[in-house]
C-alpha cells in the first residue's frame, strides 16, 4: 500500500464496521479523514482510532440522503481542511424483505440511502475534485448487486446501481483527473454472522471457495489501494472482495 500522506480522505457511514476501517487504514496510509455519519457517538470512536496513529480526524454529521445537509457538510469539510482528495462511499443500510410483501417504504429507504446517497455525495464532492484536477472516489457496493439475492431486491437493486453509477462517473470524470472505481464485499465477519447457526454458517461457508468470512479489514485494503496512486490507472471497475465465491 503506498502513502497518502497530504491527501484528506472522506468516508461516509465512518462509525463502524467497514467505514471505521477504512478509515483507519486509510489514515496508516496517511491520510488526514473526514468522518460523516449520523451517528456522532460512535464516529467518535473511529476519530479516536485515526488521531492514535497521528493523522487529523473531524467528525461531520451528514444524512446522505438529504441534498441539503450534504451540501452543509461539504461545506463544512472544505472549510475544516481546504481540499478532498478521497471520498469513499459507505453508507449503506438493509431492509430485507421477500419482493411480494415489500413496502413502498422499506424499498424507498434502502434506495435513497444506498444508491441516491451515493450519487447526492459524489456530485457535491466532484465540484471540489474538478476545480482541484484530481481525486478518487470509491463506492462500496456489494456482490448482491451482481448476483442478487431473495429477500433483498431493494438493496440488490441499490448496489447494482452504485455499480453502474460508478462506471459512469468514471468516464464523466476521467477528463479531471479523477478516478471512480467500487467494490463489492461479499460475505464479511460481523456480529450479525456470529450469531447466526453454526449449520447456517458452514452453509455460508461451502459458497466461498478460501472458506471463511472476510474481514471489514479485508475491505479496506481494496479500498485503500483504490484511493492511492498505485491505482492511478484503475477506474470505472469493480473489485469483488469474496473470498472466490463471485468469478
Amino acid at each position: 500500500m503506498g502513502s497518502l500522506e497530504g491527501k484528506v480522505a472522506l468516508v461516509t457511514g465512518a462509525a463502524r464496521g467497514i467505514g471505521q476501517a477504512t478509515a483507519v487504514r486509510l489514515a496508516t496510509a496517511g491520510a488526514d479523514l473526514a468522518l460523516c455519519d449520523l451517528q456522532q457517538d460512535w464516529v467518535a470512536e473511529t476519530a479516536e482510532k485515526v488521531r492514535a496513529l497521528g493523522r487529523r480526524a473531524e467528525c461531520f454529521t451528514m444524512n446522505v440522503a438529504d441534498s441539503a445537509d450534504i451540501t452543509r457538510a461539504i461545506g463544512e469539510v472544505e472549510a475544516a481542511f481546504g481540499r478532498i482528495d478521497v471520498l469513499v462511499n459507505n453508507a449503506g443500510i438493509t431492509k430485507d424483505g421477500l419482493m411480494m410483501r415489500m413496502s413502498e417504504e422499506d424499498w424507498d429507504a434502502v434506495l435513497d440511502i444506498n444508491l441516491k446517497g451515493t450519487f447526492l455525495c459524489t456530485k457535491a464532492v466532484s465540484r471540489i475534485m474538478m476545480k482541484q484536477r484530481s481525486g478518487s472516489i470509491v463506492n462500496v457496493a456489494s456482490i448482491i448487486g451482481l448476483i442478487g439475492n431473495p429477500g433483498q431486491c431493494n438493496y440488490s437493486a441499490s448496489k447494482a446501481g452504485v455499480i453502474a453509477l460508478t462506471k459512469t462517473v468514471a468516464k464523466e470524470l476521467a477528463a479531471r483527473n479523477i478516478r471512480a472505481n467500487a467494490v463489492a464485499p461479499g460475505f464479511i465477519s460481523t456480529k450479525m454472522t456470529e450469531a447466526l447457526p453454526e449449520d447456517v454458517q458452514k452453509k455460508m461457508l461451502d459458497n466461498i471457495p478460501l472458506k471463511r468470512f472476510g474481514t471489514a479489514d479485508d475491505v479496506a485494503n481494496v479500498i485503500t489501494f483504490l484511493a492511492g496512486d498505485e491505482a492511478a490507472y484503475v477506474s470505472g471497475q469493480v473489485v469483488t472482495v469474496c473470498g472466490g465465491m463471485v468469478t
